[in-house]
């Protein structure tokens, strides 16, 4: 009996221990499982997280240059300040550690606290201090340590527990120069805005990575437990901007804006029409922020500039502004208004182009061969499209009366161009041909941020909105896309891709990508653009376009008076009376003969009230001095016919030394007129001065003697005369005057608009005076 209960006893026994050896080990091998399949990577992460510590080592951003490889934008070397705190013994070297602190905290400007804090953690073998520091705070602290180790007493072993990494910092060596096309980076190093934005990619690089072993206590491991990956440098870009060319659009620019109070900034383009690169782009001017519908839409930026150096400064107006707003609108209101300043309305703002878009409406009919030069037309100052309410009306409301299509585009004549859109061509074929020139897609330009044009449709352009696109009205363009149809017509008919960026290259100094010309379509023949182009030429000599006239440049030009609408009714809508709010624009090209360089300038918002908000008196004066200015250095040769050879300057000879009766024969030979200050017997000085270019009929004064040469002569003001009165008055007061603008034109009813001496100011007699002069047209 005992012996069966002693073997069930057992086989009960080896049962459970069976049982319970599965169940274990089963359990064991399930959590293996687990832990290896399941869990595996995510602990596997964990394990390494806790085992390494991974530092981040910069990669240097690559450089942009202009076309002659000047730096625009840099990455220039700064410092980053590393603790080392395990390297410290307060032990061997008492009062080490309080040193560090109140030594680091007042150098790199920081507080105690954290450098204490840093400190304190023992076992780390890096503990970053301070970032982006630069060169001349990371010398201080050099010599600081150096000075610790020249000491015999008191020596703290201060270089054992400070280290430098080298890093980088975004530079903009030319400050805001060609800001809204370059951009800018944030804190991180990465693009913002602009080239910067757009190319981050390859202009970033590739940060590196330091390794470093961490011990059981979660400290650092020794740097015999590290591992260094090297940072890959971003790679650089090569523009089409030529810093040379943007700086003169820029001068030209700002100083025109501020001349005509301009109430939105103004903005240029210039563009190589066979290429499509951009030559030179900005956007200068203030913003009015006064303004009755910039106020009630919150708009509170005035200042139209900003620093890529230092992008997030606002004004004191603006920050004023601000803080009047409740406090939870104040941080949304402050990104809007760093948002207007950064935006480069270039590219992405559109606009009613007016009546520049006129050379794209006649291209359309010569092309469909639906008019000639000689086809004519009799404006009677309106038009009537049959059902309308009211007729559309010519900017000259008595009427051009008959004119042929010359003369209807020197004139600018709307109804002659309504009657081109409406009764020759047809929606059809004006909407094939505005689909042509790039109205309706974006141009492609390498920016970010290109907006899209706001049109009708081909179904949707009924006679009246088919008449008044006809001009250049009622739809919404990029002056990108008008300066880019500007060069088609201009340079055979080929619609060309803009763009800023010619090359990529490489940190090791390889060209990875090289961008060319990209000819998307041909818009119009050979034929019809030789003929558009000499019609524009004879507009700019002697049209509505004279102000933009260069002489010995041969300049095609089209002015644009372009109403902003909405913003009238905007204005109406809160304050009931009616806006006058207009954009002022010329857009042009040269030479004509043989096209290379397209200029479109836009001046929003002049203010009548200080001149005109008329295109050809506003933007005219500034494509001029630009062109005047960016032609030559470019290599375009002037060419003078023999009505514009009559004009030229000459050279006067160096007479200095002579005596007084030698020096005026010199003179008078060459047709010059002389004026003597002074009781001397030869010349010591004169001005102009031998060699410099000076008007034919001019005068060269002559001093000879010591009291003479300080004798000076007020500057008048010349403005609001004629050519004949303002040499008279140049005359009076012992001046040369230089005729610019539409003064070369040698037109009746022009008046001096700006002068190159300041009104009031003291000069020396003889002095050259440039006087730039404009006919005040009233032309849309």
């Amino acid at each position: 009996m005992a012996k069966g209960t002693t073997s069930k006893m057992w086989k009960r026994t080896t049962t459970l221990l069976i049982t319970l050896i599965v169940l274990g080990f089963g359990t064991v091998i399930f959590t293996l499982f687990h832990l290896q399949i399941i869990d595996g990577e995510n602990l596997k992460s964990k394990a390494v997280a806790q085992q390494l510590k991974d530092n981040i080592l910069s990669a240097k951003r690559g450089t942009i240059y202009d076309c002659n490889m000047k730096e625009l934008a840099t990455s220039a070397d700064v410092w980053k300040i590393v603790l080392v705190p395990a390297q410290m013994d307060e032990t061997k070297y008492p009062g080490q550690k309080e040193a560090i602190i109140s030594g680091l905290s007042q150098i790199l400007g920081v507080d105690r606290s954290k450098i204490e804090d840093a400190c304190n953690n023992r076992d780390s073998y890096w503990q970053v201090v301070g970032s982006k520091v630069e060169t001349d705070v990371k010398n201080q602290l050099a010599d600081w340590i150096e000075a610790d180790a020249q000491k015999k007493d008191g020596y703290l072993a201060l270089g054992n527990c400070i280290e430098y990494e080298n890093d980088y910092k975004r530079y903009y060596p030319f400050g805001d120069f060609a800001s809204v096309v370059l951009g800018f980076t944030n804190a991180d190093g990465d693009g913002v805005e602009g080239l910067e934005s757009e190319y981050n990619s390859y202009l970033k690089g590739t940060n590196g990575r330091l390794v470093t072993a961490k011990n059981a206590q979660q400290g650092d491991m020794p740097f015999q437990y590290s591992q260094r990956v090297e940072a890959q440098d971003g790679s650089s870009l090569v523009l089409t901007i030529d810093e040379v060319a943007q700086h003169y659009l820029e001068k030209a620019l700002e100083e025109g804006a501020i001349a005509h109070n301009a109430g939105n900034r103004a903005l240029g383009i210039l563009m190589d029409v066979n290429t499509g690169e951009i030559k030179a782009m900005a956007v200068k001017g203030n913003f009015n922020s006064n303004d009755v519908v910039n106020v009630n839409k919150n708009m509170l930026a005035d200042s139209g500039a900003f620093d890529p150096n230092n992008p997030r400064v606002l004004t004191d107006t603006e920050k004023a502004r601000i803080a009047k707003l409740p406090e939870d609108q104040q941080s949304t209101a402050t990104l809007n208004t760093l948002q207007q300043k950064w935006r480069n309305k270039a590219v992405s703002d559109t606009y009613y182009p007016g009546s520049v878009f006129k050379m794209c409406t006649g291209s359309m009919a010569m092309e469909e061969g639906v008019v000639n030069e000689n086809t004519t037309y009799t404006c009677t100052g309106s038009y009537q499209i049959p059902g309308a309410s009211k007729p559309i009306n010519c900017w000259k409301t008595g009427g051009h009366g008959t004119e042929n299509f010359v003369q209807g585009l020197c004139n600018s004549c709307n109804t002659f161009f309504i009657h081109i859109g409406v009764d020759l061509l047809g929606k059809e074929r004006f909407f094939k041909y505005f689909q042509g020139f790039g109205f309706t897609e974006k141009t492609g330009i390498d920016l970010p941020g290109e907006a899209n044009s706001l049109y009708y449709s081909e179904e949707a352009l009924d006679p009246i909105n088919l008449a008044v696109e006809s001009f250049g009205q009622n739809f919404s363009i990029t002056p990108l896309q008008m300066v880019t149809a500007c060069a088609a017509v201009a340079n055979g008919g080929n619609l060309v891709t803009p763009h800023v960026v010619k090359q990529i290259v490489g940190a090791d100094g390889n060209i990875q990508k090289s961008v060319g010309t990209e000819v998307r379509r041909q818009v119009i023949s050979e034929d019809t653009s030789k003929r558009m182009t000499a019609i524009m030429q004879q507009n700019a000599t002697s049209g509505t376009a004279k102000n933009g006239y260069l002489m010995g440049y041969r300049v095609a030009g089209k002015t644009g008076t372009s109403e902003k609408v909405d913003k009238d009714n905007q204005k109406k809508a809160i304050d009931g009376v009616e806006g006058e709010y207009y954009i002022a624009s010329y857009c042009g090209f040269a030479p004509a003969d043989n096209p290379q360089y397209a200029l479109l300038i836009f001046v929003d918002e002049p203010d009548a009230s200080v001149g005109s908000y008329y295109g050809g008196a506003v933007a005219g004066p500034i494509f001029s001095q630009v062109m005047g200015e960016v032609l030559p250095y470019l290599g375009v040769d002037a060419k003078y016919d023999e009505a514009d050879a009559a004009k030229l300057d000459i050279k006067a000879q160096d007479v200095t030394g002579k005596s007084v009766a030698d020096a005026k024969a010199a003179l008078q030979g060459q047709g010059l007129s002389v004026e003597v200050q002074g009781s001397g017997d030869s010349v010591l000085i004169q001005i102009p001065q031998g060699g410099q270019s000076m008007p034919k009929d001019g005068t060269v004064v002559l001093f000879t003697d010591q009291a003479s040469r300080s004798t000076t002569v007020d500057v008048p003001d010349f403005s609001g005369m004629t050519v004949s009165e303002a040499e008279a008055t140049a005359a009076s007061h012992h001046l040369n005057i230089e005729l610019a603008g539409a003064g070369e034109t040698g037109s009746s009813g022009i008046t001096a608009s700006g002068q190159s001496a300041t009104a009031g100011s003291k000069v020396t007699p003889g002095t050259i005076v440039t006087v730039t002069f404009i006919e005040k047209d009233t032309v849309m």
